[in-house]
C-alpha cells in the first residue's frame, strides 16, 4: 500500500525543510556563536558541512554520469540494429 502523491509531497516538503534549516544553523549561524555554547555538541564538526555535500554532490554526478552512459550505449545499439537490419 503506498502513499498518495499528496502525501508523498509533503513528506518530502517537510524533510526538505528539516534539512535546509538544520544545514542553515550548522553552516551560517553555529559560526557566530561563542566557541564554548553547548549549542555546539549537538552538530558535528564544521568542515563536514562542506565535505557531505561535496561527496553527495559527487555521487549524484557520478551516478547522472552512469544513467547517461547507459542509456546512450542502448541507443547506439538500437541504431546499430535498425540500420543493420535495412542494409540486409
Amino acid at each position: 500500500m503506498g502513499f498518495s502523491d499528496k502525501a508523498l509531497g509533503g513528506l518530502m516538503l517537510v524533510t526538505a525543510a528539516f534539512v535546509f534549516t538544520y544545514y542553515t544553523l550548522w553552516a551560517l549561524i553555529l559560526p557566530l556563536l561563542p566557541a564554548d555554547s553547548n549549542f555546539h555538541n549537538k552538530f558535528p564538526p564544521r568542515e563536514w558541512a562542506v565535505r557531505i555535500p561535496a561527496a553527495l554532490l559527487l555521487v549524484g554526478l557520478t551516478g547522472i554520469g552512469g544513467i547517461l552512459g547507459v542509456v546512450m550505449m542502448k541507443e547506439a545499439k538500437k541504431q546499430r540494429e535498425k540500420r543493420a537490419l535495412k542494409s540486409a
